[in-house]
């Protein structure tokens, strides 16, 4: 049996089997999310948004990461935006928790400031110098306009294609 081939389905069948653990974490995490809404309504207000925070953003965390495997076991590779969102949408958790407790100094909430400043640069570089971006062509314009059309008329004629000689 060759060794890719073999590498190929086993990376399949993991990816397959994260991806249904990802989603039972998905449905479970939507759930306590709903659950969650007994805080707001029974406990303090502030304490019952600490934890609403907490768990949208750890869903859209699972939601990230559950779409990068979605893309590898699809395409076969790891899009570096996908990376990045989801570790941005980490760190915006951890900050959303730690402002919210009050238990981060104020060097540990710049530290990660700075760490969102870095990962949002790394993503727009990474759409800006994609591998994947598709050149098209540009569609060749008839440039000359007769003098006696001006208007909508000079600009239907620059549009039609050239007749093709035989």
């Amino acid at each position: 049996m060759d060794s890719i081939k073999l590498f190929k389905q086993v990376t399949d069948a993991i990816t397959t089997v994260i991806l249904y653990i990802l989603l039972l974490a998905l449905i479970l995490g939507m759930a306590k999310t709903l659950l969650e809404i007994r805080f707001i309504i029974f406990e303090s207000l502030e304490s019952g948004f600490n934890h609403m925070v907490t768990s949208v953003l750890t869903v859209f965390i699972v939601i990230d990461l559950f779409k990068a495997f979605v893309d590898y076991h699809e395409h076969d590779r790891i899009k570096l935006t996908d990376i990045t969102d989801a570790t941005i949408l980490i760190v915006l958790r951890e900050i959303a928790v730690g402002l919210y407790s009050q238990k981060f100094g104020y060097e540990f909430i710049l530290s990660l400031a700075v760490l969102l400043l870095v990962l949002g640069i790394i993503r727009v570089l990474a759409i800006k110098y994609s591998p994947a971006k598709i050149q098209v062509p540009s569609i060749p314009v008839k440039e000359e306009v007769q003098p006696s059309k001006t208007g909508i008329e000079a600009l239907l004629d620059r549009c039609t294609p050239e007749p093709e000689g035989n």
